[in-house]
């Protein structure tokens, strides 16, 4: 759902409450009264409230999420970045390290309890695949079609990939960052292929929208709030990259489920708040929704 807000932001966006119990175990469960996501599931903070209300309302059985038959990302998900705008190499760093790091690692661990209807499951294992420059192809004012046509752009081929469009903090997406996400993921197909894209808007545009406010742990705004925003696509990109595999009653992707829920923190070397460390860097990561046991938040699996 959209982050913050909306792709699968509510569409992948961070979710929001610990709801429930079970997962739904039977391949293609269609449940009637479950909503379908968005991707821009991914709400700001400022629509938490009314969003944790929505769900508390309608409590879904099992592990609280549920499988409805579509396809995850099987083996290794291959991360790839396109840099839209003006990026200083700082910024570039924190978020290359981050892609880098997330595999293998106890957080994106939590994928592992999800699968398709043959019961195989998501694998702990992402690979950085590199990254493109976008020199503000279309502007500063970006829609929802600008977003695919500059993903296309990069003649994109990896159906196993999730194509991350960076912007930075002088680029609005038209359609509701800020206001009604932080970031989203969906899926199109281009040059015949399905591909797996996300908006990751850039929080030092509306950091009381996209941050929690506290002080960065690599001492970026930016960077630092995006990371939180790229996790959260991310993992309800490989869960449920077309839109039509595990999600609630309420259309919440895993990662919306635990929108803005850290867990346990701690101060890092520069005074910055953070909850894990992944490739030797020091991140505030929203956790993640794990489907076993009930159901709960959490941080690592």
């Amino acid at each position: 759902m959209r982050v913050g807000f909306r792709g699968g932001v509510l569409c992948a966006a961070m979710a929001l409450t610990a709801c429930g119990a079970g997962v739904d175990q039977a391949a293609g469960n269609t449940e009637g009264d479950d909503l379908l996501p968005t991707g821009k599931g991914a709400i700001t903070l400022q629509q938490l409230s009314s969003v944790a209300e929505a769900s508390a309302a309608k409590r879904p059985n099992g592990n609280g999420i549920n499988y409805h038959g579509g396809p995850v990302i099987l083996g290794t998900t291959n991360v790839h970045y396109i840099w839209y705008g003006n990026w200083s190499s700082g910024d570039k760093s924190i978020l290359t390290t981050l892609a880098q790091g997330i595999g293998g690692s106890p957080y994106f661990n939590i994928n592992t309890t999800y699968y398709n209807g043959s019961g195989t499951h998501v694998s702990n294992s992402v690979s950085y695949a590199g990254s493109a420059n976008d020199n503000y192809s279309h502007g500063t004012s970006l829609s929802d079609a600008a977003i695919q046509s500059i993903v296309a752009a990069q003649n994109p081929t990896d159906t196993n990939g999730v194509y991350f469009v960076l912007t930075s903090a002088d680029v609005n997406e038209t359609s509701g960052f800020c206001t009604q996400y932080c970031g989203w993921h969906t899926r199109g197909t281009i040059n015949g292929r399905d591909i797996k894209y996300a908006f990751i808007g850039n929080p030092a545009r509306c950091p009381s929208a996209c941050t929690n406010g506290t002080p960065p742990p690599n001492g970026s705004v930016g960077a630092d709030g995006a990371a939180s925003i790229i996790s959260h696509e991310l993992e309800e990109a490989v869960t449920d990259p077309d839109l039509n595999a595990w999600y609630d009653s309420r259309g919440f992707e895993n990662a919306d489920k635990c929108a803005w829920t850290f867990g346990s923190t701690y101060t890092t070397s520069n005074a910055g708040v953070a909850n894990m460390n992944l490739g030797g860097r020091d991140y505030l990561i929203q956790r993640n929704w794990v489907n076993a046991s009930g159901g709960f938040c959490a941080k690592s699996f």
